[in-house]
């Protein structure tokens, strides 16, 4: 097996590039991970596709939904779907341009139906799911917010520092999980079984970040069809 510490600096190198979040909750809950385990349910790592945040009220593609209906600009929005979904976006827009000078409500029924035809055509095109839009506030963890604020800043180095401090502890606690298990006597079968527990969700657990970091980052996660949460076997059998 390659050295831990040259797997970890070229996983960071790589990994930092595509952005990964500190929630080690959800990945938990995404790889199936035993919860007692250390780092199944504290600071860790997730997927950072896997938390888009077009689907709030406050997200991105809503704000600028808001912008094109004020300024009567339906360009605004344009960059965020397909050439080819652009006509139904551009219906949807008229239609709710033309239902907004009925009234107060019209406009509030307009702008809503507006916004979700929007982020639900947005998501298709990238292979996610639409149920509708979230509340405006809704927690997205610290690492979506913090890059949306690095551009703003013109700088990244507060989502390096962020993503660095998360691979590093979740690296380390299933490492230090699994090798605390790993010598025991051979005919103590249950302590070989805890050494399994650990093992795999700690292999599978740097090989889905190498993944990750070394393949596309684009478009939304999607739950894998035909495939349960939390079946990690099914994904990489040992």
């Amino acid at each position: 097996m390659m050295n831990i510490a040259r797997h970890y600096q070229r996983l960071l190198a790589v990994g930092l590039a595509i952005g990964l979040v500190a929630a080690d909750r959800a990945i938990a809950h995404w790889l199936g991970l035993d919860p007692s385990l250390p780092g199944a349910a504290e600071g860790g790592l997730l997927l950072a596709w896997a938390i888009g945040h077009c689907d709030t009220l406050d997200g991105p593609v809503v704000q600028l939904a808001r912008k094109a209906l004020e300024t009567g600009n339906v360009n605004s929005v344009l960059p965020w779907v397909r050439p080819e979904d652009e006509h139904e976006i551009r219906h949807a827009f008229e239609h709710a341009v033309a239902v907004r000078k009925l009234g107060p409500d019209a406009r509030e029924l307009a702008d809503r139906h507006f916004f979700e035809t929007l982020v639900r055509i947005h998501r298709a095109s990238e292979g996610a799911g639409f149920a509708g839009l979230k509340p405006a506030g809704t927690d997205l963890g610290p690492a979506v917010p913090a890059a949306d604020q690095a551009l703003r800043d013109g700088s990244v180095e507060a989502v390096v520092k962020l993503l660095t401090d998360a691979v590093r502890a979740g690296v380390h606690r299933h490492f230090h999980a699994a090798m605390s298990r790993k010598d025991f006597a051979l005919n103590d079968v249950a302590a070989g079984r805890r050494y399994v527990a650990a093992y795999v969700p700690y292999v599978h657990y740097v090989e889905r970040l190498w993944g990750a970091a070394t393949g596309a980052a684009h478009g939304h996660h999607r739950e894998p069809e035909g495939q349960p949460r939390g079946d990690e076997h099914a994904a990489h059998a040992h």
